[in-house]
């Protein structure tokens, strides 16, 4: 399991650390324009513009501020929509492209278990979500620092902490579509129709009847608003993340050790 994990995080760390600077660039873009956003635009009205449903999904409502700014430019869009599409997609070719290319049978006629290998493969997604995680946590309190308008540097580090329980939420969906899928680019399709899903159901439901609907999406438990604006910190829901992570790796597993090959 060990020299896999290795072998699979070195081929992903120069993606990593591509998708690190772009993501790092993308938040020097809002301290670049985001205090004289604030001050031109009535953020208020402008959220008036849009309908309700995108207004939960981005949190428009509350960019009046450079906490609000960010929650809704970076993590709203940046951290649950793309990174979490980006690790669902990562991981749906974690098993079924080597299984489409025949690399497995390979692999598998070497002493090493099946769930070694899930394991292994499923654990060299952890480089890169600490990775990303670290470099573009320092960038937004070090830009907040050079403008002289820090953010509060305890809920930047939970911003980032409270993510990564959903964000292995999202690999771990990949990772079971890629179990159960027989082909790569249909996995990779279906995590990434799942994920995105989700997160539009969570926003559609929200305050209407059908809103118990919501808690089916790991979206509805984290809520990086509430983190960076309010400082509230959901640790309840950070251990529901976490236990259905591990159910979909342990589901994973079970139907791997079951799939014909």
């Amino acid at each position: 399991m060990r020299e896999i994990a290795r072998y699979e995080t070195e081929r992903r760390l120069p993606s990593a650390v591509a998708l690190s600077v772009g993501l790092s660039l993308y938040a020097g873009l809002f301290f670049a324009i985001g205090p004289s956003m604030i001050q031109e635009i009535d953020f208020e009205q402008y959220a008036e513009a849009f309908p309700p449903a995108l207004q939960s999904a981005f949190g428009v409502e509350a960019m009046g501020s450079l906490e609000g700014l960010f929650a809704a430019e970076l993590y709203q869009f940046g951290w649950i929509l793309l990174l979490g599409l980006y690790f669902a997609y990562s991981a749906g070719a974690l098993v079924a492209e080597d299984v489409e290319n025949g690399r497995l049978d390979l692999l598998l006629s070497t002493p090493v278990s099946r769930v070694s290998v899930l394991l292994g493969k499923f654990a060299s997604l952890l480089a890169p979500l600490l990775l990303v995680n670290v470099v573009v946590a320092a960038v937004v309190y070090g830009g907040g620092v050079l403008i002289d308008d820090p953010l509060p540097f305890a809920d930047v580090v939970m911003t980032h902490v409270l993510s990564i329980p959903y964000l292995l939420v999202c690999a771990g969906l990949g990772l079971l579509l890629s179990v159960l899928a027989s082909s790569a680019s249909l996995a990779q399709r279906g995590a990434l129709g799942v994920v995105f899903g989700l997160f539009m159901v969570e926003s559609f439901v929200a305050g209407t009847d059908y809103e118990w609907l919501g808690t089916l999406s790991p979206t509805h438990y984290y809520d990086p608003m509430a983190v960076l604006v309010d400082g509230t910190y959901d640790w309840a829901g950070a251990v529901i993340l976490l236990e259905a992570a591990a159910l979909l790796v342990v589901l994973s597993a079970f139907r791997f050790q079951r799939r014909d090959l």
